[in-house]
């Protein structure tokens, strides 16, 4: 099996293992050889997708090869990114719960936690209404949706999606898995430390100092998460 195909298997059975999504969100990884393509599944729920179901996509979200596979919805998600930022190798789009309170609060997330420091000082909002008017579904359905998402990330590495959910980037499946898993514990983290009193963030140092330490550890996390998919739930 292609090795990146097998890791994007891999990280759709962790994510939903480690609890960030369920039978919604995905995770795409862009192609190792052509810059302009990326690879995601066909539309199913994560812990179900096989090498079987990865399709492989162009910039503007439309599928190479469909061969009848109904595809993601959101898919301009990834397309839109992966056109803006040409450091992304990978991305997440999840409902992970803890994370969707600081989306409508007005509450910023901010890394508590040398595991978070990636978020730094402050995680953009995504606001769809400011990019589509009152009347949506809250879904990025069209391409001028997922370009508005982009903007509104713009060189961060996590944004949230008011209402919805959230993003997450990385330069690998490895980091951008990491950071969906380690937001979603830092939000909840967050959440107790803020009802206990006064919280104590990381400032702009720490938390570029503690990502960069944990960057250079992402195989041992991996793994682990690794492991745990290969048994029995």
């Amino acid at each position: 099996m292609d090795t990146l195909i097998d890791d994007l298997v891999t990280a759709n059975h962790i994510l939903y293992r480690e609890g960030v999504v369920d039978g919604f969100g995905h995770v795409s990884v862009r192609s190792a050889t052509d810059p302009t393509r990326f690879r995601l599944s066909r539309s199913i729920a994560p812990d179900n997708v096989t090498a079987a179901d990865i399709m492989e996509f162009d910039l503007d979200s439309e599928p190479i090869d469909p061969q009848g596979r109904r595809v993601y919805l959101e898919r301009f998600i990834h397309g839109a990114i992966y056109r803006a930022r040409p450091d992304v190798a990978a991305i997440v789009h999840s409902h992970s719960p803890a994370v969707i309170p600081f989306g409508v609060t007005g509450t910023p997330l901010q890394p508590v936690s040398h595991m978070g420091g990636f978020l730094g000082t402050a995680t953009p909002v995504f606001e769809i209404r400011d990019a589509a008017g009152p009347e949506t579904d809250m879904l990025i359905r069209s391409p001028e949706l997922g370009a508005a998402l982009a903007r509104t990330l713009g060189s961060a590495t996590f944004a949230l999606m008011r209402g919805h959910g959230s993003v997450a980037v990385g330069t690998s499946l490895k980091q951008v898995v990491f950071r969906a898993i380690y937001a979603e514990a830092n939000a909840r983290l967050q959440s107790d430390a803020m009802r206990l009193g006064t919280v104590t963030y990381l400032n702009e140092y720490e938390a570029a100092n503690t990502a960069a330490a944990n960057d250079v550890n992402l195989d041992r996390p991996w793994e682990l998460w690794k492991k745990r998919v290969s048994r029995p739930a």
